[in-house]
């Protein structure tokens, strides 16, 4: 970037801040500003174009110090840049494109400039969801499955597993080659470090690049952290690289966002938001998507979170985005409470395109669980009766017991898809009947161990999913099989 009085010669255009109010400054002159214009100050500080009137200028500062009044100003007649290149992976970097790690900063040389605000892809570039997204969340894969491209919101109250859960399909994202841009917005130092510290731990940093903010960074900062990573995020798909990108979280984003809007005299709306707070979240949420390209089709998945308080999904914000997304996946806070881990109410959450890109087995077990587990949650109202129940509910009392214990994942535990299958239908043809829910969720964590590390045990796992022509061909191959599986565990 050039210096300011580089720009002023220039441009030839000069203003003076004469209003301070936080992050925003209010600049007389520059008849020739233009919405998200960088504005340089001879302080050397930055800021872009926030509302433009008739003789001034608002500009949202980029940095925490205060300017003066009286300090100059002027146009650089360019909005946000930031370099591009793959030397991001494996650092954190700022909104600004600027490694806040402890690391070596990399080289960016070679790097491409890309602009910050762009325009969302228009839709003849647009492909048809196809390809399953694997979260490595047994309970998600199966009963609400996501696809490449798509965008779902994460939605739920505070602490109950939305950051684990969205760490998880991350480390089984990025271990499958895809690039993850994993997003903060105004989170504490303490959280980006941990996240940092788990993608390093399970080797997987080289194909992820954390897009930071914290909570003590200036509003302007906050506010510009989402249109950065999806920025990257379009980078690494240009290059023909399916990508994974997550924003934790739109309602901190939606709240810097009013901050802003109210600082700047915008007129509010409902709870205060300013008016086009649909249209801010809707034009970041757009860029995402399933696209043709040259190298075939590349995605660009999208998990947004957004948080609720006592469980209301009838908020503001949440109903903009789930408006804006092809359905949600709901943590329910009276799930945790009971133990569930994760906490994700099924009958509650949604994916629109998901479903359409599974195979014939995996679309027939998710409607097999679908209505059982309707099942269960109606003979859940007969346990009271206790030894007045018949057999038969007795039996879908204990089934569904034993299919949530399946559904129960320890923290960071990755469950890949075909192992998946194959435990469901061992379970589905009663293998391990006569054992305690402790005893088969302890044989079941075993077997997902032994086909990460074991090669014959996972071709005939493998074998097995891709040999089934149907979910009752595979309840049959699975339970012939069923002793040699779980073999395994007295070994």
């Amino acid at each position: 970037m050039k210096t300011f009085n580089q720009y002023l010669n220039e441009f030839e255009e000069i203003g003076f801040v004469e209003e301070v109010i936080h992050s925003l400054v209010i600049v007389s002159g520059l008849p020739g500003a233009f919405p998200h214009e960088i504005i340089v100050f001879e302080s050397g500080q930055i800021g872009e174009v926030f509302t433009l009137s008739s003789d001034s200028v608002t500009v949202l500062l980029f940095s925490k110090e205060s300017l003066k009044i009286g300090t100059r100003a002027t146009r650089t007649n360019q909005t946000l840049q930031i370099p591009v290149d793959e030397n991001f992976l494996g650092h954190v970097i700022n909104p600004l494109g600027i490694t806040i790690d402890n690391s070596k900063p990399p080289n960016h040389k070679d790097s491409q400039k890309r602009f910050v605000h762009q325009n969302p892809s228009d839709l003849h570039t647009r492909a048809l969801i196809s390809q399953s997204c694997e979260t490595g969340v047994s309970l998600v894969d199966m009963m609400i499955p996501l696809g490449r491209g798509q965008r779902e919101l994460i939605i739920g109250d505070r602490k109950t597993g939305k950051s684990n859960f969205l760490l998880k399909t991350v480390l089984t994202q990025a271990g499958q080659g895809v690039i993850c841009v994993y997003t903060t917005i105004g989170k504490k130092k303490q959280d980006i470090k941990k996240a940092h510290e788990f993608f390093q731990k399970h080797g997987v940093s080289k194909n992820v690049v954390i897009v930071a903010s914290n909570s003590q960074d200036s509003a302007g900062m906050i506010y510009i952290t989402p249109y950065t990573a999806i920025t990257i995020a379009e980078y690494f798909k240009d290059t023909g690289k399916h990508v994974l990108i997550v924003l934790d979280d739109l309602t901190m984003h939606a709240k810097y966002y009013r901050e802003i809007s109210l600082l700047s005299k915008r007129f509010p709306g409902r709870n205060s938001y300013p008016g086009d707070i649909f249209y801010v979240h809707a034009k970041l949420l757009e860029r995402s998507g399933n696209f043709k390209t040259d190298k075939g089709d590349v995605s660009i998945t999208c998990l947004s979170v957004a948080e609720t308080m006592q469980g209301d999904l009838t908020g503001y914000i949440q109903t903009n985005v789930m408006s804006m997304t092809d359905g949600h996946i709901f943590f329910d806070s009276d799930l945790f409470a009971k133990g569930r881990r994760p906490a994700i109410n099924p009958f509650l959450s949604v994916t629109r395109v998901g479903k359409q890109t599974q195979t014939i087995v995996r679309r027939e077990i998710n409607r097999e669980l679908s209505s059982f587990l309707t099942l269960f949650d109606k003979m859940q109202n007969y346990i009271h009766f206790g030894a007045e129940l018949s057999d038969n509910i007795k039996l879908t009392l204990s089934t569904g017991n034993k299919i949530l214990t399946f559904f129960d994942q320890s923290p960071f535990m990755v469950v890949p898809h075909n192992i998946q299958m194959v435990l469901f239908c061992v379970l589905w043809s009663n293998g391990w009947e006569g054992k305690t829910n402790d005893e088969m969720r302890s044989e079941m964590d075993f077997l997902i161990d032994v086909y990460k590390k074991n090669k014959q045990f996972k071709d005939t796992v493998d074998g097995l999913v891709s040999n089934a022509k149907s979910f009752n061909d595979l309840i049959n191959k699975a339970k012939l099989a069923t002793p040699e599986i779980l073999g395994y565990t007295k070994k």
